[in-house]
């Protein structure tokens, strides 16, 4: 006897039976469904009015210029000062967006990287500024997704447990960064 099955079911029930005896090795980080296996996101800096849509991610592989021009766009904007980005907040504000069910949607950029006078002028002025600001380091960025609450982005952020999450509801906006765990 014979089982015909269609080549989609076919494929499907191979699979299936594959999954169920391969082993697999637990991913580095979270994983998060591919879009033709590249990783994109898309911004929009409050600040400068410049926009952003960039591929940074290629499966496993970074990809240098994609790096490079977040680099450039979280520069300091007060004085032009570029600095390399720790490349797990990039895929943590993908993470985000996916979590969110938002993928591709525009993030508005408020704050990325900052230089020591710049966080010390800012520090100076009562801006609520820490004085070893991960910005410094360029492993945090403040942000909001229009068409998401705040105080929603603020949960999907933490429901992630990827790094620190801060809740700014007067003005609008979350702080995530890869440094420890931890909220305010």
């Amino acid at each position: 006897m014979k089982f015909k099955l269609p080549v989609v079911e076919l494929v499907v029930a191979v699979s299936t039976i594959l999954l169920m005896v391969t082993p697999v090795a637990a991913p580095a980080a979270p994983t998060v469904l591919l879009r033709n296996g590249q990783y994109r996101l898309r911004l929009f800096h409050t600040h400068t009015g410049e926009k952003l849509d960039v591929v940074y991610r290629n499966g496993d592989s970074y990809v240098p210029d994609g790096l490079a021009a977040l680099d450039h766009f979280l520069r300091d904007y007060r004085n032009g000062e570029v600095h390399h980005y720790d490349p797990r907040l990039f895929d943590l504000l993908y993470e985000l967006l996916d979590s969110a069910g938002r993928p591709g949607a525009w993030i508005n950029i408020v704050c990325g990287y900052r230089n020591l006078q710049t966080n010390s002028y800012l520090r100076s002025h009562g801006h609520g500024v820490a004085r070893h600001s991960l910005h410094m380091q360029a492993m945090a960025i403040d942000i909001r997704l229009p068409g998401t609450s705040t105080a929603k982005l603020r949960d999907l952020a933490l429901s992630l447990h990827e790094g620190g999450v801060g809740y700014y509801p007067a003005s609008d906006f979350i702080h995530v960064d890869v440094g420890r765990v931890r909220h305010w």
